[in-house]
């Protein structure tokens, strides 16, 4: 079987896409995945690591562009349906999966025009624009979150929770201990300059945080060398690097976590039950991260600080909260296991699968 997969930009895009590719290949190893994204270096890093192929097509978004971004968008997309109408001739594709995102409309118009079967996943409470474009398209479309099957055909959807590595899915049995001694931060696949800048100030104006814990600090590779030096100025104990390849490993040490709430994020927390300080990127599309954290934090997985309230004073102020109040710490990562789906990624192949046999 040959199958495309429009995919790129974020982590948050590739990894449920990696996972699915995998689990396509683990039921059937002659399963061929080409991935299609823009080629940016994030892709090619995180997909060479995966051991996947990358197909560039050209293309940019639309959303908050302003008139002259969108035209310059529009007038790539004609070039970006004709090239992905000859990748997929080419590779005799038999399924394309969309993930969302400004990578996904040309792909999935060329697969219908060839009449291939498409199936989009749409991993956040508020769905994006294109998977809503792309809607009616779709052979088959898969949520994350109940909130989204509002936007989609009912007879289309599946709700099936984000696919993960399979690495997520090997959790030990969870039993939270309360305390708090290792604290992860991250900003999402290429780090989060506010939440770098929240944790410098963080760092400077707490004793305990620089003498009481392990620091793990994923910081995007522009900020990775500035961050370097202002934890070894404070004399931190922590681990600073551009980015976590393997944060399975890393999310299973920390007691606590600090990040975005990008749908994949939000999953990984789940697979090991890890309570987090959510901060959604304010500039999301239709802001869909703020959304995915309100639905987290309404189930007392997570606490939510926005972006325009983050300050490092606010940032000590909830962490010393916790310090101070394991029992809170223990019962939110209770109910951040509880939200716990490991098996989307077979469910959704599975679904592929009997969608392919019934074609």
């Amino acid at each position: 079987m040959n199958i495309v997969i429009a995919a790129g930009g974020t982590g948050g895009h590739l990894y449920p896409a990696v996972a699915l590719a995998k689990e396509f290949q683990q039921q059937d190893p002659e399963t061929v995945i080409t991935f299609v994204g823009a080629g940016r270096h994030l892709e090619e890093s995180i997909l060479t690591h995966e051991g996947f192929a990358l197909a560039r097509i050209n293309v940019k978004g639309i959303v908050g562009r302003g008139a002259w971004g969108t035209v310059q968008a529009l007038f790539l997309l004609p070039h970006a349906i004709w090239k992905a109408l000859r990748l997929l001739k080419v590779k005799g594709t038999d399924l394309v999966v969309g993930t969302g995102g400004y990578f996904s409309p040309p792909v999935i118009l060329a697969a219908w025009l060839l009449g291939i079967y498409r199936v989009i996943l749409e991993p956040n409470a508020m769905p994006g624009l294109a998977n809503r474009v792309l809607g009616p398209l779709a052979n088959r479309i898969f949520l994350a979150f109940e909130q989204a099957k509002t936007y989609f055909n009912p007879s289309k959807i599946r709700i099936v929770g984000t696919p993960l590595r399979q690495e997520f899915s090997h959790a030990e049995s969870f039993s939270p201990s309360g305390e708090l001694k290792t604290l992860l931060v991250f900003g999402g696949s290429q780090g989060a300059r506010a939440i770098n800048a929240a944790m410098g100030e963080a760092l400077q104006h707490s004793r305990i945080l620089r003498q009481d814990f392990h620091i793990i600090h994923q910081t995007g590779l522009d900020d990775h060398a500035r961050m370097q030096t202002l934890y070894e100025e404070v004399g931190a104990q922590a681990e600073v690097v551009p980015f976590l390849y393997d944060m399975p490993q890393v999310l299973r040490s920390a007691d606590l976590v600090i990040a975005r709430s990008g749908a994949g994020t939000l999953a990984e927390l789940a697979a090991y039950g890890k309570p987090a300080i959510l901060i959604p990127f304010p500039h999301a599309t239709h802001g869909h991260q703020e959304k995915n954290a309100r639905a987290v934090e309404a189930e007392g997985a997570a606490i939510v600080i926005l972006q325009s309230e983050l300050t490092g004073g606010r940032l000590v102020q909830e962490i010393e909260r916790f310090l101070n109040h394991p029992d809170l710490l223990k019962v939110m990562a209770e109910r951040s296991f509880a939200r716990r789906i490991t098996n989307a990624t077979a469910s959704m192949v599975e679904e592929c699968q009997h969608l392919l046999a019934n074609r």
